[in-house]
Protein backbone atom coordinates (compact mmCIF):
# COMPACT_ATOMS: atom_id res chain seq x y z
CA UNK A 1 0.00 0.00 0.00
CA UNK A 2 1.27 3.75 -0.76
CA UNK A 3 2.34 6.16 1.66
CA UNK A 4 -0.41 8.98 0.80
CA UNK A 5 0.16 11.03 3.94
CA UNK A 6 1.19 14.62 3.51
CA UNK A 7 5.27 15.10 4.07
CA UNK A 8 5.78 17.58 7.52
CA UNK A 9 6.59 20.79 6.69
CA UNK A 10 9.96 21.73 5.93
CA UNK A 11 11.87 25.01 7.38
CA UNK A 12 13.07 27.02 4.46
CA UNK A 13 15.35 30.89 4.48
CA UNK A 14 14.61 33.55 2.36
CA UNK A 15 17.77 33.74 -0.33
CA UNK A 16 16.63 36.69 -2.22
CA UNK A 17 14.28 38.91 -2.42
CA UNK A 18 13.29 40.71 -5.76
CA UNK A 19 10.43 43.10 -6.87
CA UNK A 20 9.14 42.26 -10.35
CA UNK A 21 6.40 45.01 -10.67
CA UNK A 22 4.32 47.24 -8.11
CA UNK A 23 2.34 43.97 -7.01
CA UNK A 24 4.52 41.05 -7.77
CA UNK A 25 7.03 40.45 -5.48
CA UNK A 26 9.60 37.58 -5.85
CA UNK A 27 10.97 35.61 -2.79
CA UNK A 28 13.80 33.10 -3.74
CA UNK A 29 13.71 30.27 -0.77
CA UNK A 30 16.44 27.55 0.33
CA UNK A 31 18.58 26.46 2.72
CA UNK A 32 18.97 22.89 4.62
CA UNK A 33 15.58 22.51 4.29
CA UNK A 34 15.70 21.83 0.65
CA UNK A 35 17.78 18.31 1.03
CA UNK A 36 14.27 16.74 1.47
CA UNK A 37 12.37 18.87 -1.36
CA UNK A 38 10.66 16.16 -3.76
CA UNK A 39 12.61 16.31 -6.89
CA UNK A 40 12.50 16.48 -10.32
CA UNK A 41 11.42 20.05 -11.41
CA UNK A 42 8.28 20.60 -9.78
CA UNK A 43 7.61 24.41 -11.10
CA UNK A 44 4.07 25.30 -11.28
CA UNK A 45 2.59 23.23 -8.35
CA UNK A 46 2.08 24.78 -5.16
CA UNK A 47 3.65 25.33 -1.44
CA UNK A 48 2.08 26.27 1.90
CA UNK A 49 4.10 29.15 3.26
CA UNK A 50 3.23 28.93 7.15
CA UNK A 51 3.51 32.84 8.48
CA UNK A 52 4.01 33.31 12.24
CA UNK A 53 1.94 35.52 13.84
CA UNK A 54 3.28 38.31 16.86
CA UNK A 55 0.52 37.54 19.57
CA UNK A 56 1.49 33.73 19.03
CA UNK A 57 -1.71 32.22 17.18
CA UNK A 58 -1.50 29.44 15.11
CA UNK A 59 0.51 30.17 11.97
CA UNK A 60 -1.67 32.03 8.86
CA UNK A 61 -1.35 29.43 5.96
CA UNK A 62 -1.35 30.82 2.97
CA UNK A 63 -0.65 28.99 -0.85
CA UNK A 64 1.14 29.63 -3.60
CA UNK A 65 2.52 28.62 -6.86
CA UNK A 66 6.02 27.12 -7.38
CA UNK A 67 6.90 29.59 -10.06
CA UNK A 68 10.88 27.92 -10.46
CA UNK A 69 12.76 24.90 -8.79
CA UNK A 70 15.56 24.59 -9.23
CA UNK A 71 17.91 22.12 -7.13
CA UNK A 72 18.33 24.01 -3.73
CA UNK A 73 15.95 26.71 -4.40
CA UNK A 74 12.48 27.62 -5.55
CA UNK A 75 10.52 31.22 -6.18
CA UNK A 76 7.52 31.96 -5.01
CA UNK A 77 5.78 35.15 -6.69
CA UNK A 78 3.67 37.07 -4.09
CA UNK A 79 0.96 39.33 -5.18
CA UNK A 80 1.27 42.48 -3.97
CA UNK A 81 -2.71 44.15 -2.56
CA UNK A 82 -3.22 47.42 -1.98
CA UNK A 83 -4.73 46.39 1.26
CA UNK A 84 -1.60 44.95 2.55
CA UNK A 85 -2.79 41.95 4.44
CA UNK A 86 -0.42 39.63 6.29
CA UNK A 87 1.18 37.60 3.99
CA UNK A 88 1.75 40.63 1.63
CA UNK A 89 3.64 42.14 4.78
CA UNK A 90 5.35 39.71 5.74
CA UNK A 91 7.10 39.30 2.01
CA UNK A 92 7.38 42.96 1.73
CA UNK A 93 9.28 42.77 5.63
CA UNK A 94 11.55 39.63 4.03
CA UNK A 95 15.07 40.07 3.98
CA UNK A 96 17.63 37.28 3.35
CA UNK A 97 18.21 34.78 6.56
CA UNK A 98 14.27 34.87 7.11
CA UNK A 99 12.76 31.75 7.95
CA UNK A 100 9.64 30.16 8.10
CA UNK A 101 7.51 26.63 8.00
CA UNK A 102 6.68 25.58 4.24
CA UNK A 103 4.21 22.64 3.57
CA UNK A 104 3.64 20.84 0.47
CA UNK A 105 4.63 20.87 -2.31
CA UNK A 106 1.39 20.14 -4.10
CA UNK A 107 1.38 18.86 -7.69
CA UNK A 108 0.41 21.93 -10.86
CA UNK A 109 -3.13 21.76 -12.63
CA UNK A 110 -2.03 20.84 -16.30
CA UNK A 111 -3.35 21.46 -19.73
CA UNK A 112 -4.80 19.62 -22.27
CA UNK A 113 -1.30 19.52 -24.79
CA UNK A 114 -3.77 17.16 -26.95
CA UNK A 115 -6.79 19.96 -27.62
CA UNK A 116 -6.91 21.96 -30.83
CA UNK A 117 -6.96 25.02 -28.96
CA UNK A 118 -6.54 26.43 -25.67
CA UNK A 119 -7.95 29.67 -23.82
CA UNK A 120 -6.18 30.28 -20.72
CA UNK A 121 -7.55 33.26 -18.20
CA UNK A 122 -5.74 34.40 -14.61
CA UNK A 123 -5.50 37.52 -13.03
CA UNK A 124 -2.46 38.02 -10.67
CA UNK A 125 -2.53 35.51 -7.80
CA UNK A 126 -2.70 32.79 -11.24
CA UNK A 127 -0.22 34.81 -13.27
CA UNK A 128 3.08 32.25 -11.81
CA UNK A 129 1.03 29.60 -12.67
CA UNK A 130 -0.23 30.14 -16.19
CA UNK A 131 3.69 31.74 -17.09
CA UNK A 132 5.04 28.35 -16.35
CA UNK A 133 2.34 26.46 -18.55
CA UNK A 134 3.20 29.06 -20.99
CA UNK A 135 6.77 28.57 -21.12
CA UNK A 136 6.46 24.55 -21.21
CA UNK A 137 4.00 24.14 -23.45
CA UNK A 138 4.50 22.78 -26.84
CA UNK A 139 5.25 25.05 -29.18
CA UNK A 140 2.61 24.53 -31.97
CA UNK A 141 -0.15 25.26 -28.96
CA UNK A 142 -2.56 27.81 -30.08
CA UNK A 143 -5.47 29.71 -28.65
CA UNK A 144 -5.64 33.06 -26.38
CA UNK A 145 -4.50 34.25 -22.78
CA UNK A 146 -6.39 36.74 -20.81
CA UNK A 147 -4.52 38.10 -17.81
CA UNK A 148 -5.52 40.81 -15.88
CA UNK A 149 -2.94 43.07 -13.81
CA UNK A 150 -3.71 46.26 -11.30
CA UNK A 151 -1.60 48.38 -13.81
CA UNK A 152 0.44 48.54 -16.97
CA UNK A 153 3.70 48.77 -14.71
CA UNK A 154 2.61 44.93 -13.49
CA UNK A 155 2.50 43.90 -17.22
CA UNK A 156 5.64 40.93 -17.60
CA UNK A 157 7.05 39.40 -19.90
CA UNK A 158 6.34 36.11 -20.88
CA UNK A 159 7.73 32.94 -22.68
CA UNK A 160 5.00 31.42 -25.00
CA UNK A 161 4.10 30.02 -28.25
CA UNK A 162 3.61 31.95 -30.71
CA UNK A 163 0.36 30.66 -31.65
CA UNK A 164 -0.90 31.37 -28.11
CA UNK A 165 -1.73 35.55 -28.06
CA UNK A 166 -1.44 36.97 -25.04
CA UNK A 167 -3.97 39.97 -23.65
CA UNK A 168 -3.22 42.36 -21.21
CA UNK A 169 -6.05 43.03 -19.30
CA UNK A 170 -5.92 46.48 -16.91
CA UNK A 171 -8.17 46.25 -13.64
CA UNK A 172 -7.13 48.82 -10.95
CA UNK A 173 -9.49 46.96 -8.14
CA UNK A 174 -9.59 43.34 -9.19
CA UNK A 175 -11.93 41.29 -7.55
CA UNK A 176 -14.69 44.46 -6.88
CA UNK A 177 -16.92 43.78 -10.06
CA UNK A 178 -19.76 41.30 -10.22
CA UNK A 179 -19.72 38.92 -12.85
CA UNK A 180 -16.27 38.94 -13.14
CA UNK A 181 -15.60 42.25 -14.51
CA UNK A 182 -13.24 43.45 -17.19
CA UNK A 183 -11.13 40.42 -17.50
CA UNK A 184 -14.52 38.07 -17.92
CA UNK A 185 -15.74 40.85 -20.23
CA UNK A 186 -12.84 40.37 -22.42
CA UNK A 187 -12.86 36.27 -22.34
CA UNK A 188 -16.85 37.24 -23.89
CA UNK A 189 -15.62 39.65 -26.50
CA UNK A 190 -13.00 36.96 -27.77
CA UNK A 191 -14.22 34.86 -31.14
CA UNK A 192 -14.90 31.80 -29.72
CA UNK A 193 -12.98 29.16 -32.28
CA UNK A 194 -15.72 27.73 -34.68
CA UNK A 195 -13.98 24.14 -34.89
CA UNK A 196 -11.75 22.06 -33.04
CA UNK A 197 -11.42 20.84 -29.71
CA UNK A 198 -10.91 23.33 -27.15
CA UNK A 199 -9.42 23.30 -23.49
CA UNK A 200 -9.90 26.19 -20.99
CA UNK A 201 -7.82 26.82 -17.76
CA UNK A 202 -8.35 29.64 -15.93
CA UNK A 203 -7.68 30.81 -12.52
CA UNK A 204 -8.80 34.20 -10.79
CA UNK A 205 -10.83 35.84 -7.80
CA UNK A 206 -13.83 33.55 -6.81
CA UNK A 207 -16.89 36.15 -8.49
CA UNK A 208 -14.54 35.73 -11.84
CA UNK A 209 -14.44 31.84 -11.41
CA UNK A 210 -18.17 31.15 -11.62
CA UNK A 211 -18.94 34.00 -14.56
CA UNK A 212 -15.91 31.94 -16.69
CA UNK A 213 -17.38 28.51 -15.64
CA UNK A 214 -20.88 29.66 -16.58
CA UNK A 215 -19.72 31.26 -19.73
CA UNK A 216 -17.43 28.58 -21.04
CA UNK A 217 -19.92 25.47 -20.14
CA UNK A 218 -23.06 26.88 -19.72
CA UNK A 219 -22.67 29.34 -22.95
CA UNK A 220 -20.63 27.75 -25.22
CA UNK A 221 -21.15 24.30 -24.08
CA UNK A 222 -17.83 23.10 -22.78
CA UNK A 223 -17.63 19.46 -21.23
CA UNK A 224 -16.35 19.29 -17.66
CA UNK A 225 -13.20 17.28 -18.92
CA UNK A 226 -12.50 20.29 -21.36
CA UNK A 227 -12.20 22.86 -18.09
CA UNK A 228 -9.69 23.22 -15.82
CA UNK A 229 -11.39 26.54 -13.84
CA UNK A 230 -10.61 27.45 -10.11
CA UNK A 231 -10.73 30.36 -7.90
CA UNK A 232 -7.85 31.59 -5.67
CA UNK A 233 -9.16 33.71 -3.36
CA UNK A 234 -12.47 36.02 -3.00
CA UNK A 235 -12.75 39.58 -2.44
CA UNK A 236 -12.83 40.72 1.13
CA UNK A 237 -12.47 36.92 2.70
CA UNK A 238 -9.13 35.33 3.85
CA UNK A 239 -7.99 32.27 2.65
CA UNK A 240 -9.46 29.64 5.19
CA UNK A 241 -12.84 31.68 4.82
CA UNK A 242 -12.29 31.00 1.31
CA UNK A 243 -11.52 27.41 1.25
CA UNK A 244 -14.89 26.91 2.99
CA UNK A 245 -16.61 29.07 -0.04
CA UNK A 246 -14.88 27.00 -2.87
CA UNK A 247 -15.42 23.59 -1.30
CA UNK A 248 -19.59 24.30 -1.16
CA UNK A 249 -19.41 25.70 -4.30
CA UNK A 250 -17.65 22.36 -6.06
CA UNK A 251 -20.08 20.43 -3.68
CA UNK A 252 -23.45 22.21 -5.56
CA UNK A 253 -21.46 22.62 -9.01
CA UNK A 254 -20.78 18.47 -8.90
CA UNK A 255 -24.67 18.45 -8.28
CA UNK A 256 -25.88 20.00 -11.01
Amino acid sequence: MSDRRKPAPRELEVLHSQRLTPHMLRLTLGGPGMDRFPEPDLSGGYVKLMISQEDGASPLIRTYTIRAHRPGDIDVDVVLHDDHGPASRWAMAAVPGSRLMVGGPGPSKPVDEQADWCLMVADMTALPALAVHLETMASTHRGAVFIEVTSEDDIQSLAHPEGMVLHWVINPRPGTADGGGPLIDAVRAWPWPDSGRGFVWGACEFSGMRALRYYTRQVRGLERRQCYISSYWKHGMAEDDHKVVKREDADQDAQA
